[in-house]
């Protein structure tokens, strides 16, 4: 198991916040980015820019780390849409009305929902991330967005593949897709419970995701595996951007669950900067 052959993604700094970026979304009217840990106000194990409600950090600071994440991206605070994640693939699309979802309190965030999905410029969609793959998604012709979570269950149950079927039914093509895959853990050494998932969805293929580390032990390519979820869902292969940054304890600039607890999280965040003529 391999880290991709080339990154598509670089750092840069974003109305003052450092980020990751993919520059194959330069050229459109979206804004796109991964929030790192640099940038906030959170202390000890959140320090500095935790952007999640629900792991134990002090609630005044999530809120105004989201300001800074908000302001990287000319939005306030109130044009959020959060998703109670679940670690499925349930795909919400989203419009102006949901503006501020799960922004302040995490209970009226978008329920059971990984993927987030919108043809409107207000609405800033983010998926909270600290291992699982945080994936953007743009149709170039149709203006839709989307965000999805995908761990190892959003990734077996095609949570990226349900982001472009969503997609679809607002106009979108597959073909004119472009998706930027986000940090994740790498090596993620899973059990055999995921294995045995890894090789339901992916049946002859699942050899290309899995490799085999101890007995009962296997390391599932979580970067690897939604690129065939996309390429499975007709996005072009030259159209998939993925980052080969992993997650993982300092210095690495992602928070990471499995190396560290308690942990904060980071975000993808995306925006449609505006409409153009189809």
């Amino acid at each position: 198991m391999t880290v991709p052959e080339t990154s598509s993604s670089v750092f840069r700094q974003v109305r003052g916040l450092d980020v990751l970026t993919w520059p194959v979304f330069d050229a459109f009217p979206l804004t796109a980015v991964v929030t790192t840990r640099a940038g906030g106000v959170s202390g000890g194990a959140y320090g500095s820019l935790n952007l999640s409600l629900n792991v134990g950090d002090d609630p005044e600071h999530v809120l105004a780390n989201r300001r800074r994440a908000a302001a990287a991206l000319g939005a306030d605070l109130d044009d959020f849409v959060f998703a109670a994640q679940v670690h499925g693939n349930v795909a919400q699309i989203v419009g102006p009305a949901d503006r501020g979802s799960g922004t302040v309190v995490a209970v009226d965030a978008i329920p059971g929902a990984d993927v987030l999905v919108t043809a409107d410029p207000g609405p800033v969609l983010a998926v909270l991330a600290a291992d699982c793959v945080p994936i953007v998604l743009y149709d170039r012709r149709a203006q839709v967005l989307a965000c999805a979570h995908a761990g190892w269950r959003g990734t077996v149950a095609r949570a990226a593949a349900s982001a472009v079927a969503a997609m679809e039914s607002l106009g979108a093509h597959p073909a004119d897709i472009v998706a930027g895959v986000g940090p994740a853990a790498f090596p993620y050494q899973v059990s055999a419970e995921v294995a045995d998932a890894a090789r339901e969805a992916f049946g002859a293929r699942a050899d290309a995701v899995l490799e085999p580390v101890s007995p009962g032990q296997w390391r599932f390519g979580l970067w690897a595996a939604n690129r065939m979820v996309l390429r499975d869902a007709g996005v072009p292969d030259e159209n998939i951007h993925v980052t080969d940054v992993p997650t993982g304890p300092p210095p690495s600039p992602f928070f990471s669950h499995r190396a560290e607890q308690p942990c904060g999280r980071f975000a993808a965040i995306a925006r449609l900067d505006r409409k153009e003529s189809r």
